[in-house]
């Protein structure tokens, strides 16, 4: 696994219970309906998909582009799309084949064959962009199009994932008369074969119109989406939301915004909310002098207060998390409450430095970085410093740094506690365990359990039932909250701010981070 990871470009999503989510994508809009407009404070970053890979691009991506397959409105599974069928073809999870549909079109009018899927995937990974999803592909060995309608995968290590893994936007089919082998392209223009067209990509707004050839399984509820770029402004981005400029608010509203929006229950606006896998951990280098020993990280999960931390820093927009695994992915158990409880424990914190040998207050810093994980982290490192100051045990302070020093410090070893974002690529319990704990995991915390890396990853690896796998991923969770190299802190909530008129918004926000223009309509 390679160092590059959607942590990198991740700013934080949260949201707030607020409202009942309705309007669920079943209602009477049409592809002749009003074109809508969505603001975000997230930029993006590329449209070209062998570059992007941060949530704006991938939200281009998956309306402007088709793949294989794609998951369906509130699943996790991923079903066909451009593809009429796809499946392992042996019993290891090493040859996976697809069989495209008919009649599939590019926006320009060339015809999709399976020439240009293997086309997509040998150009992401000969591009290999370090800002790019080619990293999700190491096991890809090479891709075959014996005909116009077979597409076959052969890895050279077992991954059942891989089906989510093109599901994603990571496997964004292009037109390979369009975009150059061997380099990135260079202007906004985007052909693809998704149900959107780019008509236009300035710095305040990119406008889309339904596309003629689209052919897959979106059904439009809308002419077409504007969609304006607030650049991390997020109180312009409120503005525009009170003042009828924008339709649907999506990510970039401050969790103290939402609360204010919610609290004020202004006419016309509703806040709502809905799954998410996004997490925030605090990490623990092996290595330092100090949370090296078993018995300081025991400590902290004794003393820090997840409840506390969500209500005051983040308003209740996000939910303790007590495992690696999010709550609505398979697998996921309570690993850490199990094993420390919810209630801070003042004396089972000193009897576990006792154990460790240790008598003196534990000096630490805790390093945070200010915006890459969302406005909210140095508060949130400043409060757990204060809970642990507050029991006795420790003399703990943060500190926070620009997000390319922090990235520095981080793999050469520097800090000795520090928070990570995660954003998962696609919805499975893989995606929160190999990345971290698997053979050059992305933490940079010189933590190998051979149990994991060795037995248990690779067998859940090679197993196509993904509800089989749930005993293995238990115990990768139960033997992390042993071992506490990590320390699992909240899980968000996804939101949208909307206007009251505005409907379908539901099947926007699900685990799959899929943000589905089509079903968005005006009521």
């Amino acid at each position: 696994m390679s160092k590059r990871s959607r942590w990198i470009v991740l700013p934080v999503l949260m949201g707030l219970t607020s409202a009942v989510l309705t309007g669920c994508g079943s209602g009477v809009g049409s592809s002749d309906g009003p074109r809508m407009v969505v603001g975000m404070s997230d930029d993006i970053l590329a449209t070209d998909p062998a570059s992007g890979y941060d949530p704006g691009s991938w939200l281009l991506f998956n309306n402007v582009f088709q793949s294989l397959l794609s998951f369906p409105n509130g699943g996790t599974e991923p079903e066909p799309d451009a593809a009429d069928k796809c499946s392992f073809t042996d019993s290891h999870s090493e040859v996976y084949r697809c069989t495209l549909k008919d009649g599939l079109h590019f926006s320009n009018g060339d015809p999709l064959t399976a020439e240009d899927v293997k086309f997509s995937f040998d150009r992401l990974r000969k591009i290999d962009d370090p800002a790019g999803p080619a990293v999700m592909f190491q096991s890809l060995q090479r891709v075959e199009a014996p005909d116009d309608k077979t597409v076959v995968f052969r890895l050279d290590t077992p991954d059942a994932t891989f089906p989510s893994k093109i599901a994603s936007g990571a496997g964004s089919i292009v037109d390979r008369h369009e975009y150059p082998a061997n380099a990135l392209r260079q202007d906004h223009t985007v052909i693809g074969s998704g149900p959107y067209t780019l008509d236009s990509f300035e710095k305040e707004q990119a406008t889309f119109s339904v596309s003629d050839s689209y052919k897959g399984t979106a059904e439009l509820k809308n002419s077409g989406i504007t969609l304006k770029f607030f650049h991390g402004k997020r109180s312009a981005l409120k503005t525009a939301l009170v003042d009828g400029d924008v339709d649907i608010a999506y990510r970039g509203l401050s969790a103290q915004d939402i609360a204010d929006l919610s609290r004020a229950k202004r006419d016309g606006i509703s806040v709502v909310e809905g799954d998410s896998a996004e997490v925030q951990d605090l990490v623990f280098n092996m290595d330092d002098p100090a949370v090296g020993q078993l018995g300081v990280r025991e400590a902290m999960v004794y003393l820090i207060d997840r409840n506390v931390l969500v209500d005051r820093v983040y308003k209740g927009t996000a939910l303790p998390l007590y495992s690696i695994i999010p709550a609505g992915i398979i697998g996921h158990n309570t690993a850490f409450f199990d094993r420390y409880g919810e209630a801070p424990s003042r004396s089972k914190a000193a009897a576990a430095l006792r154990a460790d040998g240790i008598t003196e207050k534990v000096k630490l810093t805790l390093w945070s970085t200010p915006t890459r994980y969302g406005p909210g982290t140095d508060d949130e490192l400043n409060e757990i410093a204060d809970q642990l100051n507050a029991s006795g045990l420790f003399d703990a302070r943060m500190k926070s740094v620009s997000f390319g020093q922090y990235e520095k410090d981080i793999a050469a070893g520097k800090y000795g506690v520090y928070v990570k974002g995660w954003l998962p690529d696609y919805p499975d319990p893989d995606n929160f365990t190999t990345p971290f704990f698997g053979t050059g995991n992305v933490l940079d915390n010189h933590f190998v359990n051979p149990t994991i890396t060795q037995k248990l990853i690779p067998r859940t690896a090679s197993e196509i039932r993904r509800s089989a796998t749930s005993s293995d991923f238990e115990e990768i969770q139960n033997i992390v909250a042993a071992r506490v190299p990590m320390l699992p802190l909240w899980q968000a909530k996804q939101y949208a701010v909307i206007r009251k008129d505005v409907s379908g918004y539901a099947y926007c926000l699900d685990s799959s981070t899929v943000f589905r223009f089509w079903e968005l309509f005006k009521s």
